[in-house]
């Protein structure tokens, strides 16, 4: 079955390659890095312990450097689910939730008129190339002279003119053999509606070809000359070849200048592009004249995971970025964000390079700000907050807007970040009245204080001093890392040190031999097991003064595993409950709430229960049966012997 031009390029466009091959394997998360699309994971097709499997979401492509396998998303399907290439097609498809076209005799036939319309386009581009070196366009050469594009700027970009001819290009393309139906039906020129001979669409302008991801060229934007023209810029009419709301111009070279590191710039125009390019700045882009579409916004996140949206410093620019807001954030996901800069005001990209240079774009670019902070301006913007219903309107519609997030995880860190903007307009600030002394305001900490773990800490206190015991626990008694291993290997700590320790502790998986475990600690960095052995809290951990009691190491670990699991759970419920609109709110969330609170209520109590091999002493303190029923031996025998004598 012959597919229609574009389906698999739009299948792939929806479904990435990750989420396909993440139902299959379970990513290294230390090696991994999903900002930037690449993920590492033990390959599906060969029994492998370290992860050698290569995803490259950005490119849509999959290697292994250990049995060498590599494809597509479809070939991935084909392979892990034994399918034939249509059956993995209308897999995907449904995944999509697309509609695989039935087979079509003229399929093959439309195939055909693209790569005719294509040479067609080709020719075009050489036509208006030829006419730009001409005399009939000294007017356009000296604008592009002015504009600062000189004629290795042309070349780059193949920028020619259209003559103010009705007939230059139609005479000109039919006298080489092309016909007038193709040359209509590649939107170069229109046919009048009463009969007559057709005409060149582009008549006196400077011309852009634009091109598709393959280089091919699909269409021209024409910039008119006369200043009285009904269209300052027009483009090239919906073909075959040509659909504007799915091109991006400049979309080739901007993803390949993505992949050696440049960020990816939306401006608004062909200029804009092409001095953002010629300043240096390559990965840049831009809509085909009209607003951003969610088919364009999924092409932006297919070449960065973080587009810069550089809009014009005016009214116009400000409305389109709000515009985008309401785009954008139904399709948020994590490893897909936005960031926005606007430009000084009455300036566009092209401007501010000619007036001050790329260093001045590169300090704009530099100051981006994420779609959160932008979402707040436009909602506390020119309005007055001097009332609780204005305040409560206010969160209302923050509360609207983020629900439209789908992901879960992200929505939280949004209402996280909404919640300390709030808390930066809102907050109560001191006044002459109150008492305060400026003096000991000012006063510095005591340096035993500002060495607290309190004070250092970058998050919860509480979890940052669990992480602490627990990655100790592992380091002098790893021998419990296999018994624990799932649940370490899924555990992220918010220390990054903590974090590396267990990443080496993890990764080697000692034998159970202290010889082992000994050689493994001693690649680790004197600084890093300085920083975690230091703390003062860990002195009190019976466990740690007895390094290899993997019995009382064990049971330390698996309470403070629980402890942490019971305050995630409470906090995700929180997290939860503060997104739910208040009208939604019902005995069923109170519930949930009440249960997570119990549950690390209870795992912060001692377990009076344990069967296992310890007792709790009237000081709540856990006593080992072993010792005790020795001690209660020797007291008997001490006894017995007192009273024979």
């Amino acid at each position: 079955m012959s597919l229609p031009p574009g389906f698999l390029d739009e299948l792939r466009t929806r479904v990435t390659l990750s989420q396909v091959v993440g139902r299959k394997v379970m990513w290294d998360k230390r090696k991994s890095n999903q900002g930037k699309g690449d993920f590492w994971a033990p390959c599906p097709f060969h029994h492998e312990k370290t992860a050698s499997f290569h995803v490259d979401d950005r490119k849509g492509f999959y290697y292994c450097f250990g049995c060498h396998a590599k494809g597509d998303v479809i070939g991935f399907v084909k392979d892990t689910e034994n399918v034939g290439f249509m059956e993995a097609i209308e897999l995907l498809a449904r995944e999509a939730g697309m509609a695989v076209p039935r087979p079509d005799p003229k399929s093959q036939e439309r195939t055909d008129k693209r790569a005719e319309l294509a040479a067609v386009m080709d020719e075009a581009v050489k036509f208006f190339r030829m006419a730009m070196k001409t005399g009939v366009a000294s007017d356009a050469r000296s604008y592009l002279d002015r504009r600062g594009l000189g004629q290795g700027g042309q070349d780059q970009f193949e920028i020619g003119f259209a003559p103010n001819d009705r007939k230059a290009l139609f005479n000109a393309l039919t006298g080489r053999g092309i016909s007038a139906q193709h040359l209509i039906d590649a939107g170069l020129c229109i046919k009048p509606d009463d009969g007559g001979e057709p005409y060149d669409r582009f008549r006196g302008r400077i011309m852009f070809p634009i091109r598709d991801a393959r280089g091919r060229c699909i269409a021209f934007g024409g910039r008119a000359m006369d200043p009285n023209a009904r269209a300052k810029y027009l483009n090239s009419p919906e073909t075959l070849l040509f659909d504007k709301g799915r091109s991006l111009y400049h979309h080739g070279p901007a993803r390949a200048a993505v992949g050696r590191g440049q960020p990816l710039i939306v401006a608004e125009g062909y200029m804009d592009v092409i001095a953002l390019v010629r300043g240096g700045f390559e990965g840049a882009v831009a809509p085909l004249g009209t607003a951003i579409t969610e088919h364009q916004l999924n092409l932006m996140w297919q070449i960065s995971p973080e587009p810069i949206i550089a809009l014009d410093g005016d009214k116009a620019g400000l409305r389109a970025a709000y515009r985008l807001i309401d785009l954008a954030l139904p399709m948020l996901q994590t490893g897909r964000a936005l960031r926005f800069v606007l430009m000084p005001e009455g300036q566009d990209p092209d401007d501010l390079i000619r007036a001050k240079g790329p260093q001045a774009v590169q300090a704009v670019l530099d100051n981006a700000m994420p779609l959160v902070e932008l979402l707040w301006q436009r909602e506390i913007e020119g309005q007055n907050f001097d009332s609780p219903d204005r305040r409560a309107a206010l969160d209302k519609r923050l509360r609207e807007a983020l629900m439209q997030i789908g992901d879960k995880s992200l929505r939280s860190h949004y209402g996280d970040a909404i919640r300390d903007l709030r808390w930066a307009l809102f907050r109560p600030t001191r006044t002459s009245k109150q008492t305060w002394s400026p003096k000991k305001q000012n006063q510095r900490a005591h340096a035993t204080t500002r060495a607290s773990a309190l004070v250092q800490s970058d998050g919860d206190i509480s979890r940052t001093l669990r992480e602490a015991v627990i990655v100790a626990v592992v380091l002098k008694t790893p021998q419990v890392i296999d018994k624990f291993y799932d649940d370490l290997i899924m555990l992220e700590l918010q220390d990054r040190t903590f974090a590396d320790v267990l990443s080496v502790l993890l990764d080697a998986r000692p034998a159970d031999t202290q010889a082992a475990a000994d050689g493994v600690i001693a690649e680790l960095s004197h600084d890093v097991l300085e920083k975690l052995m230091s703390s003062s809290h860990l002195s009190i951990i019976p466990c740690l003064k007895k390094p290899g009691n993997i019995e009382l190491a064990s049971m330390t670990l698996q309470e403070e595993l629980g402890k942490l699991a019971a305050q995630r759970g409470l906090t995700a419920e929180l997290n939860e409950a503060f997104e739910t609109a208040s009208e939604d709110l019902d005995d069923t969330v109170f519930w949930r709430l009440g249960q997570a609170a119990n549950a690390q209520y209870r795992a912060a109590q001692p377990d009076k229960d344990d069967v296992g091999q310890f007792d709790i002493g009237a000081n709540g303190a856990r006593i080992n049966r072993d010792e005790r029923s020795k001690l209660d031996d020797l007291i008997k025998n001490i006894r017995y012997d007192k009273q024979k004598k």
